[in-house]
């Protein structure tokens, strides 16, 4: 399967602004959006105005790289949410936060989507008690999602990931249980609650010019 394998930072600095690809290390001094305000590659001789185009292809690329998604699903996930009944950003949205990877993110089972991307792959989690390494899946209201428990016990990693409770706010449609590393999609994903920032218009607008 093919993957993006340069440095997550190049891709904060390439939109312009953090997208906490890194977990904990984007909130230190150590983040290079923090160190290099400038985006990769060569200096910029001048200043420009960002066509209408280059504004909703940044916006759809910052979507991707939030998601840690390449171009060929994204494309895929935006003509099935187009074939919908229903405002189409919101419902590309919806599918991205329905990810298996997202949603381990979310439960802040791990520090960032990458991070859960990896655990996911590995075969940690199981839902509804069978186990899924698959990071793509798409949860389903009512689905448990639960670290794989060995004997009878949680594992080491997921009690380290566990200590102290949730590192970040937990968002509605979903419910965790720290003391059995488990968690529960109670409704489909609200999106007026996601905190990524990113405007679904204008990616829709660039795959409708």
């Amino acid at each position: 399967m093919a993957r993006y394998t340069d440095p997550k930072c190049r891709e904060c600095r390439r939109i312009g602004e953090k997208l906490f690809l890194k977990g904990e290390r984007c909130f230190t001094p150590r983040c290079a959006v923090e160190r290099r305000k400038r985006p990769p590659g060569g200096p910029i001789s001048r200043k420009r105005r960002s066509s209408d185009w280059s504004m909703r292809l940044k916006e759809k690329q910052k979507a991707r790289y939030t998601y840690g998604i390449l171009e060929r699903q994204f494309r895929k996930y935006f003509d099935a949410a187009r074939e919908k009944k229903g405002i189409t950003g919101d419902l590309l949205l919806q599918t991205l936060e329905s990810r298996l990877d997202n949603v381990v993110y979310r439960l802040s089972f791990a520090d960032s989507r990458q991070q859960a991307r990896q655990l996911v792959g590995h075969g940690h989690f199981t839902i509804n008690g069978k186990s899924v390494s698959i990071p793509s899946y798409l949860v389903k209201k009512g689905d448990l999602v639960a670290w794989k428990q060995k004997n009878g016990n949680l594992p080491k990693l997921a009690l380290t990931a566990l200590e102290g409770g949730p590192k970040r706010a937990v968002p509605a449609w979903l419910t965790v249980d720290a003391a059995k590393g488990s968690g529960q999609v109670m409704s489909e994903p609200d999106i007026s609650s996601t905190d990524t920032g990113i405007d679904m218009r204008l990616i829709v607008e660039f795959y409708s010019r």
